[in-house]
Order: structure tokens, then sequence, then C-alpha cells
């Protein structure tokens, strides 16, 4: 009888150290942090207390560690409470999140074990293409609405909040839509400025899907990732079409780029008087001292012509005489 009870001991213990080593590994947003950097693929469950969604979905991850492991070289992570679920999840939690080299996708499948190990695979890497103004007319072809499919393009810049928010669902859009057509980002005030431009692209994010030779602005103002596919789908169909601006020439370009930057001198002006005043005055000074010379170079030459044709006329007349 005392055996049989020490045996019954034993397999509890045993039960509750393996219950322990399968649950997930809870980390603070300090150790998120350090974890992008250190690993190449990670998974992390945004949860929070008291959340029935969330102990599913944990569990779901709990019986995948291993063939995660296998499959993807992936670590899995719990962070409970995290402030860092706001930058990937527009609902919060709970909420997955896949990690590829930094490059986040949210998942938005059903909470069981195929669907989301079949995500995660078939999305080992990003899918979102980067576009610029030097290879947009080659890989979209765009304006001749030719052979390299349909584009759904976000719009964004650097210090856009909303665009940041926005990284990890348009990855879930890519991955949603990556059989039936090609998702893009495009820099609005960088790298593809001019096609921002020729699209009549003002604000950020912006997002416009191209199809055989025209284009359809998303002005629904959902952001989430059901509302973006069903627009690439087919609820494009509702908006109005509009023709997709022909390409600008060589010196339209060239005209372009020469604006874009002639507009940020006044920001670069006020950025270099506020953050660096001895460098501002300093360059202010041999700017004034540069101007003040080739000034006096032109005065000094005029009135050097000037006085060589009053002599070059006295003298003919001399002659004359």
């Amino acid at each position: 009888m005392k055996y049989s009870s020490l045996v019954i001991v034993l397999l509890v213990l045993g039960f509750r150290e393996t219950k322990a080593a399968a649950d997930l590994k809870v980390v603070s947003d300090d150790d998120l942090v350090k974890l992008f950097h250190s690993h190449s693929n990670l998974i992390v469950l945004f949860s929070k207390q008291n959340c029935h969604d969330c102990d599913k979905l944990e569990d779901v991850l709990k019986n995948l560690k291993q063939e995660v492991k296998d499959n993807l070289e992936a670590e899995i992570v719990k962070a409970s409470g995290s402030q860092l679920v706001r930058l990937y999840s527009p609902t919060k939690e709970p909420a997955i999140v896949f990690f590829r080299h930094g490059v986040p996708l949210l998942y938005d499948g059903p909470a069981n074990e195929d669907s989301l190990i079949g995500k995660l695979v078939q999305n080992k890497d990003p899918n979102v293409k980067e576009l610029s103004d030097e290879n947009f007319e080659h890989l979209t072809q765009a304006s001749s609405g030719a052979t390299t499919g349909d584009w759904f393009i976000m719009f964004y810049t650097s210090n856009c909040v909303d665009c940041q928010r926005l990284t990890a669902v348009w990855e879930a859009v890519a991955a949603d839509l990556k059989t039936r057509m090609n998702v893009a980002l495009m820099e609005k005030d960088g790298k593809g400025s001019a096609t921002a431009e020729r699209f009549s692209v003002k604000d950020v994010p912006s997002f416009i899907f191209l199809r055989q030779g025209k284009f359809y602005r998303y002005e629904i103002g959902k952001y989430d990732i059901k509302s973006f596919v069903k627009f690439a789908q087919d609820w494009y169909k509702n908006t109005t079409p509009e023709k997709v601006p022909v390409p600008p020439s060589p010196f339209d370009a060239f005209l372009g780029v020469t604006v874009h930057y002639l507009k940020n001198i006044p920001v670069l002006v006020v950025t270099l008087h506020n953050e660096y005043p001895t460098l501002f005055y300093c360059t202010l000074g041999i700017f004034g001292f540069v101007v003040l010379g080739f000034t006096a170079a032109i005065v000094l030459a005029i009135i050097t012509r000037c006085k060589a044709a009053v002599k070059s006329k006295k003298t003919k007349s001399k002659k004359a005489k």
C-alpha cells in the first residue's frame, strides 16, 4: 500500500515537471527586444491576465513547440501585458506574431494547430516587396498593365507611427494574397517620392491597388487584415477606377527631385539654426563671403569689360582722325 502511494506521488510529480517543461517562457519587454536581435526566427504570444482566448492560443503553441523548432528553427515565448503589442496588433491581446529576421507577421487564422503551423511554415520569409522610383515601372509595368500581375501598395514614411503599426498587418495581407498578387511598400518622402507625386499620394499611410492599367484608392479607413484582403479580391470594383499616369520623362524626374530637395531647404536651415547655432552662423558667414566674393568678381569683370570697350572706342576714334 505504501509502495503504491509512493508510485502515485512520483507520477504526479513527474506530470507536474513535464507540464512545467511544456510551459512557454515568459519574457519582459526588455527581454523581448534582446531576443529580436539574437534570434533569426521568433514566435511571440502577446497575452494578458484572465483571457480565455489567450489561454487557448497558449495551449496550441505549447503543443507545437517541437514542430516549430524542427521546421522553423524558432523559439516560442510569451509576453504578458506587454506595451509592445500595440506595434503589431490593432486589436491587442491575444496576438501571435512571427518575427523573421525582425520582420513581423501577425497571425490571423483560427486557434488550431494545423492552421497555425501551416501559416507559419508557408511564410518563413517576408512576403512584402519594397519598391522605389527606380524599379517601380519595371517591376509593376503599371502604365502598360502587362504581365507582372496586380499590385497592392502601401505608401509610408519613416516617422509615421500608424505606418509602423501596420507592418505586421501588411505582412499578413501579403501572406493571404501571395498566390494571387504582389503586395508592396513605398517610402513616400524617400525612394518613392516621385511615384507618390505621380499618383497624387498626399497622406500616409495611403494605399493603391494596381490592376490592368488602372488603379483604385483604398479609402475605406479600416486597417485590419480582412478589410485589406477583401478590397484587393473584389471590393475595389465598388470604387472609381483611375487611369495610371504615364511615367515621367527623365527631365520631369530630374525636376521632381530638384523640387523635392528645394522644399527641404527651409527645414534644414531651421534645424541647423536650432540644434547647431555656431555651425549655422559659421556656414552663413562662409556662404555670405562666397556670395559677396562672387558678386564682386562679376562687378569687376563688368567694369573691366566696360573700360576695355571705352578704350577701344577712343582708339578707333583717334585713328579715324
